[in-house]
């Protein structure tokens, strides 16, 4: 297994979520990233949904959070950052920020 990887991501957060300043409640968060989800299996862009959408800085940017290691990201992130395989979505990841879409793209 590598010891980085490259990935983008799209967050939602809710109120109660970690750093938050989202007035949506977190079924209303779980719906939405759902939505996004499906958009993209459906063809969406991942970087266009990630502008549109992402409560993360990182939107502006696709999402894109550039290269990490081991280590760098909470728990949850990381393991499904480094489960993906080269241009791969995961399912909805949830950490203590929200509710995560993450693509990797090394």
């Amino acid at each position: 297994m590598s010891s980085t990887v490259r990935a983008s991501h799209i967050l939602l957060m809710y109120k109660g979520s970690s750093r938050s300043q989202a007035t949506r409640s977190k079924d209303e968060a779980l719906t939405e990233i759902n939505s996004i989800k499906e958009e993209i299996n459906q063809g969406a862009d991942f970087g266009q949904m990630a502008r549109q959408y992402s409560d993360c800085p990182s939107g502006e940017d696709g999402g894109d959070l550039g290269e990490f290691p081991q280590g760098a990201m909470v728990p949850e992130f990381e393991v499904a950052a480094f489960a993906l395989k080269s241009g791969e979505v995961s399912d909805v990841v949830e950490t203590p920020f929200g509710f995560h879409l993450i693509q990797r793209t090394d």
